[in-house]
């Protein structure tokens, strides 16, 4: 990202806009086509596609990796069943398996919520009970995982080619669970929003929620009654 801002910015000081809102083939391919009169100029402009050349080959390399170890033992069956959840994919899935560890030892999924800091924070004073935002206690590095992945609830439920992809194979349990779950959280994004509440606050929930049915499918507890 630092890379592509420096782009950004180089070209703008130089009287020109990158083309497009996303880092694609139509923004390389305008790249490309791009020259400058001074030698400096020049110079400096071809560093900058260069460096996100070799930052775009080590990622590849990395994620050929992670892919590889998502596949392996001890973690192949828990990724797998992870993945059937909307917005967690092959990266994200792992990520959480190696940050967790042994699921086991939460006893119910809000004790998973609480350790990755998505509970409310609650202060108590005799008879009163005031609850505040969340206590962002525990890890931080899941907690962004679960926001980030809690963002795609927004559409409605479907299971579109990839996310059928991803659940091939996969335990029923799972599958069913990941369809409940979008189900579920997609009803919960939309009723907050209809009563007006702030986008952050809506996906703080949705992802504290996303965080139970992610402690449910990596301990293959049994369906609820729908």
């Amino acid at each position: 990202m630092r890379d592509r801002h420096r782009m950004s910015k180089f070209m703008l000081r130089n009287g020109a806009r990158i083309p497009g809102k996303s880092w694609g083939i139509t923004r390389r391919a305008w790249l490309g086509a791009q020259s400058f009169e001074r030698p400096a100029q020049q110079l400096t402009f071809e560093t900058y596609p260069h460096a996100l050349d070799l930052v775009d080959r080590r990622i590849e390399v990395l994620e050929r990796e992670i892919a590889a170890l998502a596949q392996a033992e001890p973690w192949r069956a828990l990724v797998g069943r992870l993945r059937c959840l909307r917005g967690i994919d092959t990266l994200t899935a792992l990520a959480i398996a190696v940050e967790v560890g042994d699921f086991d030892r939460f006893g119910s999924a809000e004790e998973f919520m609480a350790y990755v800091g998505l509970v409310p924070s609650e202060r108590s004073s005799g008879d009163s009970r005031r609850q505040g935002s969340i206590t962002k206690a525990g890890n931080s590095h899941l907690r962004r995982l679960l926001v980030e992945a809690a963002w795609n609830q927004r559409a409605r439920p479907q299971v579109g080619a990839e996310l059928a992809r991803r659940q091939r194979g996969q335990d029923p349990l799972a599958v069913e669970r990941a369809w409940r779950c979008q189900q579920r959280l997609s009803r919960r994004w939309r009723r907050m929003q209809g009563r007006g509440k702030p986008r952050q606050k809506i996906v703080v929930a949705v992802a504290r929620e996303l965080s139970g049915f992610v402690w449910a499918t990596a301990t293959a507890q049994p369906l609820r009654r729908s």
